[in-house]
């Protein structure tokens, strides 16, 4: 069963997936099981296979949660660093790397950028380009618990994802797979997505022009602010720092 799941400029998107998993099975993982027996837990999603093969993440029993991971990423438009902090978001930060080293986010396009003034980001990690596709496990959230309220909002529940914010986009609780996005201005959102690490300088003036362009215009709307964006944007190569 493919899910997909698509908000105003509140909330985000999340893959599902449209291939089957091919690939080895991870030593985390038990033979035969549908989820490691680390914390992380992270448990296969057989409705939502793999849009590219990979194997669970490692599960240790004691998650790396200190210190922080650069990952070089390299995109058609510029180059895009990232620094994942483990201490945020250990589990998060354990999948993206494994992901990282498996070349599951390598030749694919961000498939989503919005521009709502209170909802500026660029979504990215879904190798079939059609905000459908995953990585055939879901995982916990981490949630943050720090942000600032949002301006102006009488509810009281949006919170500030501040410009230079690298998130995980979900379909609700505990539904993390690959899909990512990176914040380059106004992100108003309530606290239900994981905040992993956050965007180097030069990612953020990538982003910046990739923003600038703006969203591809359609027949039905002419100026859209929510959709696949002007200038293409391919990763062609994401790698984690040695």
């Amino acid at each position: 069963m493919v899910r997909k799941f698509t908000i105003a400029a509140s909330t985000l998107l999340i893959a599902a997936a449209s291939l089957v998993v091919a690939a080895p099975t991870s030593a985390a993982a038990p033979a035969g099981g549908g989820s490691t027996h680390g914390p992380c837990q992270y448990t296969k999603t057989p409705d939502e296979p793999a849009a590219r093969p990979v194997p669970l993440p490692p599960d240790p029993h004691r998650t790396p949660d200190r210190g922080t991971v650069e990952v070089d990423v390299k995109s058609n438009q510029g180059a895009i660093p990232l620094t994942l902090d483990r201490a945020a978001a250990p589990c998060t930060v354990q999948s993206f790397i494994h992901l990282a080293r498996w070349k599951f986010y390598d030749r694919t396009t961000c498939h989503r950028l919005t521009t709502y003034p209170t909802l500026e980001v660029l979504q990215c990690g879904d190798p079939s380009g059609t905000g459908e596709g995953g990585p055939g496990y879901r995982y916990k959230d981490e949630l943050p618990v720090d942000l600032q309220p949002a301006p102006n909002d009488p509810t009281g529940e949006r919170k500030i994802y501040p410009r230079g914010t690298l998130a995980m986009a979900n379909a609700g609780p505990d539904t993390n797979g690959s899909q990512f996005f990176l914040v380059y201005g106004n992100a108003y959102l309530r606290p239900n997505y994981t905040i992993f690490g956050t965007i180097g300088e030069p990612g953020l003036a990538t982003l910046d022009k990739v923003a600038a362009a703006g969203v591809q215009p359609t027949p039905e709307d002419p100026a859209p602010l929510d959709g696949p964006p002007v200038l293409e944007t391919d990763l062609k190569k994401v790698k984690v720092r040695c």
